[in-house]
């Protein structure tokens, strides 16, 4: 019997668990039409399997206590097989059958921000894959080349054509840097992090979160390249020792986010002043408060306070 996510623009119908709140898959009726056919309409996507870390990381670097074992465990070790995903005007204008979706029922739409501080790795990036997905199909109705309304690719290839010049649109996605730059202090010798507060987390009741220095890979130049231009453009530093790290898929709107490490060289600090609020090198003992646990970010934060036996 096949089943979907069901999805409201980057939120995911979930249901409300002993430990969180969970994504909720609803059965799709054998009796409707082809599945087959309706898995590549606008609206409704398959989606492919994710892949756990374990794939891919030795078993001894997850980093993780012994207290924190059993979780750590499924966040590494949980695949996602492949399945579908709809929105929910799909699901409604299809007659699907749906459970009752409010609060008091223990079932309502949860955004992806909230979901991926405690979902397993592979499960939170088919999530991802999902956004992602239905976004691509809602913004390539029309071909881009001669306007003309675009159909789904035949045989299950995710592209959308043009019938009329046969123009295919694929999903694209953005890569994005993003880095953490480190440093000895200066006067006590303790590892220190450069962390920054953009506009764009607004100003809330809460501390100011800081952030790594991040931004969108351009045309022609290598992620190294990226990485250096926009650490320069953000805050006017110079870095050395460049190295790769791990990636995160992030939907918002369809970007690839390839976390780097790197070196203090020299500089002052000057910020762009129409991206950041304040930057600043941290003490790895007097962190401000920091991206949530699920991102790219907390990981690389969590992997530089790990190689000092800080606990964050």
């Amino acid at each position: 019997m096949a089943h979907a996510f069901v999805l409201s623009d980057d939120s995911i119908l979930c249901r409300q668990m002993p430990d969180g709140w969970w994504p909720l898959q609803v059965q799709l009726s054998p009796d409707s039409n082809d599945l087959s056919e309706q898995a590549y309409q606008v609206g409704h996507v398959t989606l492919h399997e994710s892949l756990a870390p374990n794939h891919w990381l030795s078993d001894d670097s997850t980093g993780n206590d012994a207290d924190d074992t059993v979780d750590a465990n499924m966040a590494h070790s949980f695949t996602a097989h492949a399945t579908s995903a709809m929105t929910y005007d799909y699901a409604v204008a299809h007659n699907m059958t749906l459970p009752i979706i409010a609060e008091s029922s223990g079932n309502t739409f949860v955004p992806y921000r909230k979901l991926m501080t405690h979902l397993p790795v592979a499960l939170s990036d088919q999530i991802s894959q999902a956004i992602q997905l239905l976004s691509w199909q809602a913004d390539t109705q029309f071909c881009s080349r001669c306007a003309s309304p675009t159909v789904h690719a035949d045989q299950g290839e995710r592209a959308m054509v043009c019938p009329i010049c046969r123009l295919r649109q694929y999903p694209r996605v953005q890569p994005c840097v993003i880095t953490a730059i480190t440093r000895s202090n200066p006067v006590t010798g303790e590892m220190q992090i450069l962390l920054a507060h953009h506009h764009r987390h607004g100003q809330q009741n809460l501390p100011p979160m800081y952030g790594l220095i991040a931004g969108f890979v351009e045309v022609g130049e290598s992620l190294e390249h990226a990485v250096v231009r926009e650490v320069a453009e953000e805050v006017n530093i110079r870095v050395s020792d460049i190295r790769y790290v791990s990636s995160q898929p992030w939907p918002f709107p369809s970007n690839l986010m390839l976390g780097f490490r790197a070196s203090y060289a020299n500089g002052d600090i000057i910020l762009q002043e129409d991206e950041l609020a304040h930057a600043d090198f941290f003490d790895l003992s007097n962190l401000p408060r920091i991206p949530p646990k699920g991102s790219i970010a907390r990981d690389l934060i969590d992997q530089v306070a790990k190689e000092q036996n800080i606990d964050l």
